[in-house]
C-alpha cells in the first residue's frame, strides 16, 4: 500500500471528501427541487418531504448513532454509511416512483446520521492534538462548499444527463470515498466492545449524555446555531433589493467558510474552543442589533454569517477538547448531528411565522433570543465544568 495513504493529512482530507458526499445527500435534491417536483407532478407539500426526511433520521437517533460507533467501531460505522449512501443514490437515480422516491430519503437520512457522527470523531483521532482544530475547522466547512459545488456544476449536469446525472454520480462518488478509506483507515481490534445496550441503557446514556457539561455543551450550543443559520440563507436575502441578492446569496455561506478556515484557525490556537463560539455569538448580537437600527444590508447579511463562521469551526473543534475519550466523542458527535436536524427543522418555519407577523422588530428579536441563549447555555456548562474541576477527589 503506498505510504501516502495512511498519512494523516491525506486521511483528513479523505474523512472531509466524505462529509462532502454526507452534505451531497441534501444538496443533490435542494438544487435540482423546481425540476423534481416538475417530474413528480401534483405532488403539492408532500414535496418538502424530499428534503426535510433525511433530517429526521438524524433528530431521533442522532445520539443513538454514537452508541453504535461505540460498539461497532467508528471505522466500520463511516465505511456502512458510504456504502449506503451509493446504494441508495443509485437506486434514486432511476426515478423511483414518488413514494419510493420519500422513503429512499428515509433510509438515506441513516447513511448520512452514521457519515457525520463517525468522520468528525475519526479526524479528531487521527490528526493529532497540534493540528485538531484546524482539521476540525477544515471538516465544519463541509456543507457549504459541497451546496456551492453542486449549485456549480448542477446545471451542466441537469443539461448533459438529466435528472438522474447528480444521484448517479453521487453515487459513484460515494463508492469512490468508501473504497479509498478501506484502504487508508487502519483497522482497529474492537474485542474490547461492550455488550449492546439494552432500551433502558440507551434512554440512560441519552440523560447521562445530555446532562454532561462536558458532552452535551458543542450540541446545546449547536443547536441555536443551527436555528438560524440555513433558515437566515432562505430568508434574508429576500428582505434586499433584488438587484444584489444573487451576489448575498452566494456571498453569506462563502464568509461563514472564509471566516471559521482564517479567524477561527488563528483564535483556537491561542484561545479555547468555547471561547471562540461565545465570542462568535457575541458579534452576531452586536451585527442583529445594527441590522434592527438600520434596516436590512448585504454587508450586514454577510459580516453575520461570517461572525457565525467562529462558532461553526471551533463548535467541532470543541468535541475533542472537551472530551478526551473516544467514546465520548462519538456520543458529542451524535449530540450534534441530533440538535443540528432539530434546528434545521424547526428554524425556517419559526423564523417565516416571525416574519409574516409584520414587525420589524420580530425577526432580530428573536435571532438575538438565540445567540444570547447560546452564550448562556455554554457560559452555564463552563461553570459546571469548572465546579467539577474544583470538587474535591474522595479519599479512599
Amino acid at each position: 500500500m503506498p505510504h501516502f495513504l495512511r498519512a494523516p493529512l491525506f486521511l483528513v482530507l479523505l474523512l472531509w471528501a466524505a462529509g462532502l458526499g454526507a452534505a451531497a445527500q441534501f444538496a443533490k435534491i435542494v438544487v435540482i427541487f423546481p425540476e423534481l417536483q416538475a417530474h413528480y407532478g401534483q405532488t403539492g407539500a408532500a414535496s418538502g418531504y424530499l428534503v426535510s426526511l433525511i433530517s429526521v433520521v438524524g433528530m431521533l437517533l442522532g445520539l443513538i448513532a454514537g452508541i453504535i460507533a461505540i460498539q461497532i467501531g467508528v471505522r466500520r460505522l463511516l465505511l456502512s454509511g458510504l456504502v449506503l449512501g451509493a446504494v441508495i443514490s443509485a437506486w434514486q437515480a432511476t426515478l423511483p416512483g414518488f413514494g419510493w422516491m420519500l422513503a429512499s430519503r428515509l433510509v438515506e437520512g441513516l447513511s448520512h446520521l452514521a457519515i457525520v457522527v463517525s468522520a468528525p470523531t475519526l479526524i479528531a483521532e487521527l490528526s493529532g492534538r497540534r493540528y485538531q482544530g484546524m482539521a476540525l475547522t477544515l471538516w465544519g466547512s463541509y456543507f457549504g462548499v459541497a451546496f456551492a459545488a453542486i449549485a456549480l456544476a448542477a446545471p451542466w449536469v441537469l443539461a448533459t444527463f438529466g435528472l438522474p446525472g447528480l444521484p448517479a454520480i453521487h453515487a459513484v462518488y460515494m463508492a469512490a470515498i468508501a473504497g479509498l478509506l478501506t484502504l487508508a483507515l487502519p483497522v482497529i481490534d474492537r474485542r474490547d466492545a461492550p455488550p449492546w445496550p439494552t432500551p433502558g441503557d440507551i434512554a440512560r446514556r441519552h440523560l447521562a449524555a445530555y446532562s454532561s457539561a462536558f458532552i452535551a455543551a458543542p450540541a446545546l450550543g449547536w443547536l441555536f446555531y443551527t436555528l438560524t443559520f440555513v433558515s437566515m440563507l432562505a430568508i434574508l436575502p429576500s428582505t434586499l433589493d433584488p438587484g444584489i441578492r444573487a451576489f448575498a446569496t452566494a456571498a453569506m455561506p462563502l464568509a461563514s467558510i472564509a471566516s471559521s478556515m482564517t479567524i477561527g484557525n488563528l483564535l483556537l490556537r491561542y484561545v479555547s474552543a468555547v471561547s471562540v463560539i461565545v465570542a462568535g455569538f457575541a458579534i452576531a448580537i452586536l451585527l442583529v442589533l445594527a441590522f434592527w437600527i438600520t434596516g436590512p444590508q448585504p454587508w450586514l447579511f454577510i459580516a453575520l454569517f461570517a461572525a457565525l463562521g467562529l462558532v461553526q469551526g471551533a463548535t467541532f473543534a470543541a468535541v475533542p477538547e472537551l472530551n478526551a475519550a473516544l467514546p465520548d466523542r462519538a456520543l458529542a458527535n451524535g449530540g450534534i448531528a441530533q440538535t443540528g436536524n432539530l434546528g434545521n427543522a424547526l428554524g425556517t418555519p419559526a423564523l417565516l411565522a416571525v416574519t409574516a407577523a409584520g414587525s420589524a422588530a420580530g425577526l432580530p428579536v428573536l435571532l438575538i433570543v438565540c445567540y444570547a441563549s447560546a452564550i448562556a447555555v455554554h457560559l452555564a456548562m463552563a461553570r459546571r465544568r469548572a465546579a467539577t474541576a474544583r470538587a474535591p477527589t474522595p479519599q479512599g
